[in-house]
């Protein structure tokens, strides 16, 4: 259960990165159409999202403590707490960066409010100018949020084909493994094979040369010769 969480914890953390950016993308929009007298209740929301980052830090400071408890259980001790400590620093560096882009969009919403109180009191042309600046903004964070994302599938397609080679490669070479196990196996029979022949034959010599012995021991003594051995 352990190593499955381990596992886990790099799309855990690609999932927390998009999160952000649509929380971003959520702030960008409401501060920039709000009215002139709500920075109050952009203090209320970053306020609710203040706490929300910081309950997550606490969890994942408490995962990762588990984590770091098991690192002591694993062969390779010293890689496992390398890795949790490049997550641990990944994972905290996305949460602080959620919380400047919150004191950002705070500083804007504030800002906003000045400039609507300004605005409010300039010629009707600076108010167009303005909406229009508020519009390139939004579309511009849009552009940045479809970018962001197909940066993230782009590499998953790159992760994914490097990971189709490094299978097809781990075939091709079981393979070859397999047939050169099988070319082993024949020649091992053949020289099995090579040898029993090998011993027969020089088995058939051995009897020939005893039968020529006997025969010539016979008719040196006069009598009848033994028929010759038959070959087996």
């Amino acid at each position: 259960m352990k190593q499955r969480t381990v596992s886990l914890l790099p799309d855990l953390l690609l999932s927390r990165f998009l999160s952000g950016l649509w929380f971003g993308l959520f702030f960008s929009l409401f501060f920039c159409l709000l009215p002139a007298g709500f920075a109050a209740q952009a203090q209320i929301s970053s306020d609710a999202e203040r706490l929300r980052i910081s309950t997550e830090r606490a969890r994942l400071e408490a995962a990762f403590a588990v984590e770091n408890t098991a690192c002591y259980k694993k062969f390779f001790v010293n890689d496992c707490l390398e890795q949790l400590k490049v997550r641990h620093r990944d994972a905290l560096a996305d949460l602080r960066r959620q919380e400047i882009v919150l004191n950002d969009r705070l500083r804007k919403a504030k800002g906003t409010e000045q400039l609507q109180k300004i605005e409010d009191k300039s010629a009707p042309e600076k108010l167009q100018q303005a909406a229009d600046k508020r519009t390139q903004s939004v579309k511009e964070f849009d552009d940045k949020i479809a970018s962001d994302k197909q940066k993230i599938a782009d590499r998953r397609a790159l992760q994914a084909g490097e990971k189709a080679k490094l299978e097809s490669s781990a075939s091709r070479v079981k393979g070859n493994q397999e047939k050169e196990a099988g070319r082993t196996s024949k020649q091992a029979l053949a020289a099995e094979e090579l040898r029993k022949y090998n011993e027969r034959q020089e088995q058939a010599k051995q009897r020939q040369a005893r039968h020529a012995a006997d025969k010539a021991s016979r008719t040196k003594s006069g009598a009848e010769p033994l028929p010759p051995p038959v070959p087996r």
